[in-house]
Order: C-alpha cells, then structure tokens, then sequence
C-alpha cells in the first residue's frame, strides 16, 4: 500500500511538472509575435508528426499581421514610448474638425484591422490616429502583456495628439484595445473628451478563459497556470490586470458595446466593467454580432450609436 501511494505520488508530481511546463510554453507563444521570415511558413499539410506534437506541447510562433494602407489620404506617423517603444500609426485627417479618435485594435490584430470604424468618425467629422501596438503590424517588439505594458502606448499616442492641441479627443478601443484604454486611464490619469469600448475582457484571468473555450479546452486548472505564467514570464502579477477594476477611473462619459454571441467576453465581464464606471455611461448590446467588428457587422446601429454618444 505505501509503495503504491509513493508511486501515485511520484506520477501526480511529474504530471503537475509536465502541466507547468507546457503551460509555461504556452503562455510566452501567446505573448510573442514575430516577423514573417522568422517563423516557419510551412503549411498544415506539409507539418510532419513531430511539427504537430511541438505545436500541441509548447504552442505554436505567431506572425506579426500585415497591414493594408488606408484608402484615403493619411500619413505615416512613428510614436515613442515612455519605454522607448517605437509603434507605427497612421494619422487620417477629416474634412471638418470635431475632433480626433484614436483607435486601437485587439489581440493579434493591427491597425488596419479598424479602418472600417476609422471610416465611420471620418463621416462623422473626426481626425483619426490608427496605432499598432507594440509587437504588431509595423511596430517594435515582440513581446505582447495582453494590456499592460501596452497602456503606455496608449498614453503615447494620447500625448502625441494632444501635443498638436488637437481639442476633444475620443480614446476607442477594441477587445484588448478596450482593455488597456482602461488601464491607461486608471494608470496615467488621461484625460480624454470621451472613451469608447467595446467588448474589454474583464480580467486577465477572463480573457484567458475566454480563449480555451472557443479552443475547446476546459477552463481549470489551465486558466490559472497560462495566467500565472505569463505574467511571471514578464514580471507583473497577472492577477491583479482588471479592467473592471480600472474603470473605476474613468471619469469621462463612457459607451460600453459588446456582442451578444461574443464567446470570448462574457455578458458577466461587461455588467462588472459598467457597474464600476461612475462616470454618464451608456451600454449598448449587438444582438446579431460575436466577438468581432461591430461596425462591420452592424454597421447602421454602430454608426448611429456611436454618433450619438458623441453629440451628447
């Protein structure tokens, strides 16, 4: 009986290494992006057993996505970091001048991912600032903290529009871009006009669980360890990233939009970021939309929702 407790004992112990070390793998892949030339372009039916099985134990090296210039005419904007961060943006000017919306995209993405939305403030009167975040599109780096390092490229791009005393300043962002609009506010003291976010994951904790669902893996214990390590792997407790904690900062007029068949934010994440604002406030649900554009899939009601927030 003691030999077979000891011998349950070890296998417990080696498979909870086991569980570590791949969650450890697994975390930094979903933290990291690189160049194109750097990764492997083999395509699904050219990856041999062994390319499968690497992909399943220690994840898999994601390319930085590549951006499609604006139709419109724009210019090539290079922000700084006070990090010294270099990120890429475009600046798109509008005939009228209302104001400027400073638009950030999610999660894997880039700035071209929201030119759809940039084309919408441009209809309503607004300049637009389109930013990649550090380790995307054309911006330096290539490690992603899922929002908190990232804030202080919001605060770059926040300072670089106020700098030309542009007045009435819109910070909108999407997903991880909602995120970390919260943190920068919550952390910098920003003081935008209006914010604008749609569909923030709640917690860091959230956003991972988020992800192994629409993976098909279950949430627990595996939430917890992917959480743990990349923050470790970075140096920040992962635990403590909260957008729903930082919108207790936001004391400018917010609108919160979500998708009501969004299987990666949940309706419960949404409810405790808009129960923590103290700010006008105004949450508008998308019955036909996921986690995605909801301009794009939407299109009238964004515009006219959207618009309106903004001529309150």
């Amino acid at each position: 009986m003691k030999r077979f407790a000891r011998i349950l004992l070890r296998t417990l112990l080696v498979l909870f290494v086991l569980i570590n070390i791949i969650s450890a793998f697994h975390a930094y892949k979903f933290t990291h992006f690189y160049e194109r030339n750097e990764i492997s372009n083999k395509t699904d039916a050219q990856k041999n057993g062994w390319d499968k099985t690497k992909e399943i134990l220690f994840g898999i090296n994601f390319a930085k996505k590549q951006n499609n210039a604006p139709d419109s005419a724009f210019r090539s904007v290079q922000l700084t970091t006070s990090d010294s961060m270099k990120l890429a943006a475009w600046y798109v000017p509008a005939d009228s001048a209302k104001g400027t919306v400073i638009l950030f995209h999610g999660h894997g993405g880039n700035r071209s991912d929201v030119l759809a939305e940039a084309d919408g403030f441009h209809k309503m009167g607004y300049h637009t600032l389109l930013v990649d975040f550090r380790a995307h599109g054309e911006s330096q780096g290539n490690t992603c903290t899922i929002g908190v390092e990232e804030a202080a490229d919001v605060k770059a791009a926040y300072d670089y529009i106020t700098a030309r005393q542009e007045k009435n300043v819109i910070l909108w962002g999407i997903s991880l871009g909602g995120a970390t609009v919260a943190r920068a506010i919550s952390e910098y003291g920003l003081k935008p006009a209006r914010v604008i976010l749609e569909m923030p994951f709640g917690s860091l904790m959230d956003a991972v669980e988020g992800r192994l669902v629409i993976m098909g893996l279950p949430r627990q214990p595996l939430a917890t360890l992917l959480t743990f390590w990349g923050g470790l792997e970075h140096g920040f407790w992962a635990f403590k990233h909260k957008p729903y904690e930082y919108a207790k900062k936001i004391t400018m007029p917010v609108l919160l939009q979500w998708g009501q068949n969004d299987p990666r934010v949940s309706r419960r994440e949404i409810d405790a970021i808009y129960g923590n604002i103290t700010a006008p406030k105004q949450l508008m649900v998308y019955a036909n939309s996921g986690h995605e554009s909801l301009c794009k899939k939407e299109g009238d009601k964004w515009m006219t929702t959207v618009n309106t927030f903004l001529n309150q």
